[in-house]
């Protein structure tokens, strides 16, 4: 019996990879606190999963060319990015609030770990599974 890992790792998967997705914005975000005229931005986490859950289930796929040809995905473009409305302005144009960006990387952080712990749990049994255990 074929072990189908789309079924046996549920969503967490491509939960991560959002998740990881998500930090680098939020990082950048961070980053560019400085900079006058500078946009905060975030991912629509619930919305690029939902994508992603809706695409699963469908059967499309793309044709390659080669068989030497790298099936890839990207999780978020630029257009899941949307603008974050900052609660207070400043001056300068600049959109990046440090509470609301430190506490937003924090959540992400542990919702990624949450996510990370899953995945593990979920390949130890499987791992038992095939050894017999």
């Amino acid at each position: 019996m074929a072990i189908n890992f789309d079924k046996a790792l549920g969503i967490h998967e491509q939960a991560l990879r959002v998740r990881g997705d998500r930090a680098q914005v939020l990082a950048n975000n961070l980053a560019n606190a400085d900079t006058p005229g500078y946009k905060a931005r975030d991912v629509d986490f619930k919305g690029i999963l939902q994508g992603q859950v809706q695409l699963s289930k469908s059967s499309a796929s793309l044709n390659t060319t080669s068989e030497r040809h790298i099936t890839g995905q990207t999780l978020s473009s630029n257009s899941d990015l949307l603008y974050r409305t900052p609660i207070q302005p400043s001056i300068d144009g600049n959109t990046v609030e440090e509470q609301v960006e430190h506490a937003e990387f924090m959540q992400n952080g542990l919702s990624f770990q949450a996510s990370f712990t899953f995945l593990n749990s979920k390949f130890t049994g499987l791992m038992a599974a095939i050894r017999g255990e």
